[in-house]
C-alpha cells in the first residue's frame, strides 16, 4: 500500500506535464502625464512605486493574471510624446485610458480631448476601452460620473 501511494505521488508530480500556456493580449495604455499609468502598471506587477518618474517614450510590461498575460505598452503622456502615440497602436487588442480624477478642469478637458481622439482613431475605434479614473484617494477627486 505504501508503494502504491508513493507511485501515485510520483505520477502526480512527474507525469502531469507543463501547465497549458496562458493566452497573451497586447494592450496600449495612454493618458496625460501624471495620470498614474506607470504607478498602475507597477502595482499590477507587484513592483515598488517609489521614485516613479514620467515615462519618456514608452515602456512595455507583461502583467500576469491567473488566466492570461497582458503585454501592456505604456505611452508617455507629455505633449511632445502624444503626437507619436498612433505609431504604437498597431497590433493592440485593447486600450487602457488613465486619467487623473483630481486634476484641474483644464487638464480634465485635455484628457477628454485625447480620449475622444483615441476613440475615433481607426486602429483603436473597434477595440475594448477601459477608462480608469485614477487618484480616487485624493480629496479633490471627482467620481467616475463627474469625469465623464
Amino acid at each position: 500500500e505504501f508503494l502504491c501511494r508513493v507511485m501515485e505521488c510520483f505520477r502526480a508530480l512527474c507525469c502531469k506535464g507543463p501547465p497549458p500556456p496562458r493566452p497573451e493580449y497586447d494592450v496600449v495604455c495612454i493618458g496625460l502625464t501624471g495620470a498614474g499609468k506607470t504607478s498602475l502598471l507597477s502595482r499590477l506587477c507587484s513592483e515598488s512605486t517609489d521614485g516613479i518618474v514620467p515615462t519618456t517614450g514608452f515602456s512595455i510590461k507583461a502583467v500576469p493574471f491567473p488566466n492570461a498575460i497582458l503585454n501592456v505598452k505604456e505611452l508617455g503622456g507629455a505633449d511632445n510624446i502624444k503626437k507619436y502615440w498612433s505609431r504604437y497602436y498597431q497590433g493592440s487588442q485593447g486600450v487602457v485610458f488613465v486619467l487623473d480624477s483630481a486634476s484641474s478642469d483644464e487638464d480634465l478637458e485635455a484628457a477628454r480631448n485625447e480620449l475622444h481622439s483615441a476613440l475615433q482613431h481607426p486602429q483603436l475605434c473597434t477595440l475594448p476601452f477601459l477608462i480608469l479614473a485614477n487618484h480616487q484617494d485624493k480629496p479633490a477627486a471627482r467620481t467616475p460620473n463627474q469625469v465623464s
